[in-house]
């Protein structure tokens, strides 16, 4: 079983390496699903991972803001290029998806995505994994069979619902249906309670967990009234538990 561990800062890609991550997925803003991660994040990321005796991949989400995946012309162009700094800078993999208004898979979107990984590669293996915007398509039958054709290697998924726990029985039917073609990877509120329940009805192989707590500031001196954004609070913020993935991983070993 490979438990990927996404991780939007610094501090959680050590503690989901020290816990026992198989697989990192880097983002930023986790609170409004995730974001493309800025270089430095990337690179640090890199470095970690590289300077331990057993290097855990880093996959890195490109998504160029929070909303819809309805991508324009000049998002595209965004997208490719910080493609193309990602797997530059060696990531291991890189997390994509985008729809067209109808809610069918953007197969020009992918397609452009794709190429852009090729080339930036320069022959080295990328993997490629299509996000959680295939929760918000129009078929899913239909999306995974577009988004086989296209050459991804998994699609991570909460089986169209709220959570991966809620959506289990598509997210079963998908992995029939995939028959081995591509990797359904469930992601979404997995957590120690349900993780065992999910990976045993699905039948899947991976499973995608943010094992985050709230992280409290150090800071001494606290402005009141002050907010970065309406709504915000600057005092707390989700971050990765290695206490969280290390009992994640100890239930994949032991009950699956």
């Amino acid at each position: 079983m490979i438990l990927e561990i996404c991780c939007g800062d610094v501090e959680s890609v050590d503690a989901a390496f020290k816990g026992g991550a198989d697989r990192i997925e880097l983002c930023s803003a986790l609170p409004v699903g995730g974001v493309t991660p800025s270089p430095g994040l990337i690179s640090q990321a890199i470095w970690k991972s590289e300077r331990r005796m057993e290097p855990v991949p880093v996959n890195v989400l490109i998504r160029p803001r929070s909303g819809d995946f309805l991508y324009t012309d000049h998002e595209l162009a965004c997208i490719v290029e910080d493609v193309a700094a990602a797997v530059g800078a060696g990531c291991a993999g890189i997390v994509f998806g985008a729809l067209n208004s109808d809610g069918t898979v953007d197969e020009y979107a992918c397609r452009k995505v794709i190429e852009t990984v090729e080339k930036a590669a320069e022959g080295r293996r990328v993997s490629l994994t299509f996000h959680r915007a295939f929760d918000v398509c129009r078929d899913p039958f239909e999306a995974l069979e577009t988004i086989i054709s296209l050459g991804f290697d998994r699609i991570l998924t909460s089986g169209l619902a709220p959570t991966a726990e809620e959506g289990v029985e598509l997210l079963r039917k998908l992995v029939e249906k995939a028959d081995g073609r591509i990797s359904i990877m469930p992601g979404a509120g997995v957590t120690e309670a349900n993780i065992a329940a999910i990976v045993k009805k699905t039948g899947v192989s991976e499973i995608h967990a943010s094992a985050k707590f709230r992280r409290k500031s150090k800071m001494k001196y606290l402005s009141v009234g002050v907010e970065m954004s309406a709504g915000s609070d600057e005092l707390y913020w989700p971050e990765t538990s290695e206490h969280n993935v290390r009992a994640l991983k100890e239930i994949l070993n032991v009950e699956c």
